[in-house]
């Protein structure tokens, strides 16, 4: 888990940044002592035998709502070393734009005028093609296999494109063991899966065009077992199966009892050298993906030794902004702060900057809003979509491989982009489109653009290049603007506005260059940043069978000189698409001579024809 917390250094290269002193994240200072109490939380929440008993729909229920969250370790120490700023190489496109100060106005206050200037001229690396994914529980895997045949998750996948499914988590640690006619069902395990599970999982993933990243268990060292799942899987899902993970969140072993400290990457390294021997006798060639580590401030030391020790085919690591134990409690106003766009900006450069050095993808293959499974009223609101949408492009435009949002179908509370209402739900896969899906769907059409460097300025806020140190100014927009350069010569931009309602609406100038034409305007909005229900996507809703299409009657304005101009609503998401301008087609000035004259002809011959066939008008008689 990656949180968030003050501290640190100068923002990445192409953020203008002003981070108010007033809002911080995690600010715990013993990260030990957070992470034992975060840790004793989970499992006093959900004792022994919570799942037995009742009726299958419930008892599935229970077993699904186990917090079934990622471990602690690092909880405050993965943000709170100096942060490092972007690695000049890592991508020629900057990151999104960062205007970070509080508006803090009352409503009804005039419009604040901002400009967002957009450089085409330097585009980044495309987006990869299955950038957006999900990552689930190894204890869900069961029960989502059984939607390859049954419920709404395929076409909900479908909508969306190609992308990655995740399974992982603290219960491929620590309560799910895999089994078969020669591996037995282990003490330690709560649950199992097997080879119907993963033949189902690639049903799933061939029906949905889905790839698959799967996580083997490494806290009980089992080799062997683990050799035999991935050899399974390998079977079962062919071309669909990125990757395998070994461990999740290994740098957390020692502090949760199943290692002895110190425990440090150099012994993971080790171990992971033992499960890649097995897992080749089996199955050789099968991509390795890793450290899988809970922050990136932890990433220096474990990014690094995974990359040099088993060279894997995708680096990974995880992010959560909010601490579910952290001081003060989460807050929808701390998730929506300028001041985790900030540090969020400095732990996608630190993960970046690991895996530009070794040149090997990242991805952050488990995110979400706040740790533990999340927090009601703040993980299941329309927040956690702005937020979501803002942070997916700046991993865009950092260069990252790809990100999942961590869910949980089960629990509509916390945090998840699908879930099932009720356990009938659960059971036949009729999933609920939550907030946080719509941001996957605002970005869907992102995927293959290129990153495009941008320049915020308001009025009173310093531009880009300015130092970002000193008093924020009052004027400045809690703005993210991300930029890409797609097909065809047109331009996206994605605008977060995070000011709390009540703040001045944006006047936004949109510097795009010469040469574009009308641009379309999809709007994310809902009643305010706490719903939980009415979240629209250019007016429109997804539908109960998680269908979602375009409205017939779009917004749309004309570019005026290279600029477009809008406005933004506190608490919503705009994204732009500006093609560009079709030209009239060239005629010959003789040629043209003559179409008029064509034209003149056939008009006097209509006007005759229409003379002849009309009856003249009566005259009256004199008497």
């Amino acid at each position: 888990m990656d949180f968030t917390v003050r501290g640190g250094s100068s923002p990445a290269r192409g953020i203008a940044v002003l981070a108010p002193a007033a809002v911080s994240g995690a600010a715990h200072d013993d990260a030990q002592s957070l992470l034992t109490h975060g840790m004793a939380i989970e499992r006093q929440s959900h004792p022994a035998g919570y799942a037995a008993g009742g009726h299958q729909h419930v008892r599935l229920w229970a077993r699904l709502v186990l917090p079934i969250v990622s471990a602690a370790a690092g909880l405050i120490l993965a943000l709170c070393t100096p942060a490092i700023d972007a690695d000049p190489g890592a991508s020629r496109a900057q990151p999104p734009l960062l205007a970070t100060a509080r508006a803090g106005v009352a409503a009804g206050q005039p419009v604040l005028p901002v400009t967002v200037t957009i450089d085409p001229s330097n585009p980044g690396r495309p987006v990869p093609q299955r950038f957006l994914g999900l990552s689930f529980e190894a204890a869900a895997l069961g029960q989502l296999a059984r939607y390859a045949g049954r419920g709404d998750l395929v076409k909900l996948l479908r909508s969306l494109g190609p992308g990655m499914l995740r399974f992982g988590g603290i219960t491929a640690d620590e309560n799910v063991a895999w089994t078969d006619a020669t591996t037995p069902r282990p003490a330690w395990a709560s649950s199992v899966i097997g080879p119907v599970q993963m033949h189902a999982i690639g049903v799933l993933a061939r029906r949905s065009g889905w790839n698959v990243l799967l996580t083997v268990g490494l806290a009980h060292f089992e080799p062997t077992a683990a050799a035999r799942e991935v050899a399974a899987a390998h079977r079962a899902l062919g071309p669909y199966l990125a990757a395998v993970e070994i461990g999740n969140e290994p740098n957390a072993y020692g502090n949760h009892g199943f290692r002895g400290l110190p425990w440090i990457a150099q012994g993971y390294e080790e171990e992971v050298g033992e499960y890649r021997q097995a897992i080749e006798a089996l199955t050789p060639g099968v991509p390795i993906a890793g450290p899988d580590v809970s922050g990136s401030g932890l990433f220096a030391e474990w990014g690094e030794e995974e990359a040099l020790s088993q060279t894997p085919a995708l680096l990974t690591g995880h992010h959560y902004p909010l601490g579910c134990a952290q001081t003060p409690a989460p807050s929808i106003e701390a998730l929506l702060s300028a001041t985790i766009r900030e540090r969020e900006a400095h732990s996608l450069a630190r993960y970046m900057s690991v895996a530009n050095s070794n040149g090997i993808p990242l991805r952050i293959d488990e995110t979400n809003s706040v740790s533990c499974g999340g927090v009601a009223k703040i993980s299941d609101t329309f927040a956690s979509a702005l937020w979501a949408a803002g942070y997916i492009t700046q991993a865009m435009a950092a260069g990252t491989a790809g990100i999942n949002l961590q869910g949980n179908p089960a629990n509509c509370t916390g945090y998840t982009p699908l879930c099932a209402p009720n356990p009938a739900d659960l059971v036949e896969g009729r999933l609920r489109a939550q907030p946080e899906w719509y941001a996957l769907l605002l970005s869907r059409s992102l995927v293959g653009d290129r990153p495009l460097p941008s320049t915020i300025s308001a009025e009173g806020s310093p531009t880009e290049g300015s130092p970002a140190a000193g008093p924020p100014a009052e004027s400045s927009p809690n703005l993210v603007a991300s930029s890409f350069s797609g097909p065809n010569r047109s331009l996206k931009v994605v605008l977060v506005d995070d000011e709390p309602q009540g703040a001045r609406p944006l006047k936004l100038r949109l510097d795009m260059g010469a040469g574009l034409g009308a641009a379309l305007i999809l709007r994310l909005t809902a009643p305010s940043p706490s719903a939980t229900a009415g979240v629209l996507l250019a007016g429109s809703a997804v539908a109960a069978n998680g269908s979602w299409g375009a409205p017939t009657r779009t917004e749309s304005v004309a570019t005026q000189a290279g600029t477009l101009a809008l406005e933004l609503a506190p608490d919503s998401a705009v994204l732009v698409t500006v093609s560009p301008r079709v030209a009239a087609p060239h005629r010959h000035p003789s040629r043209t001579r003559r179409l008029v004259n064509r034209s003149s002809a056939r008009r006097q011959l209509s006007l005759r024809l229409r003379a002849a066939v009309t009856p003249p008008a009566r005259t009256p008689r004199s008497r």
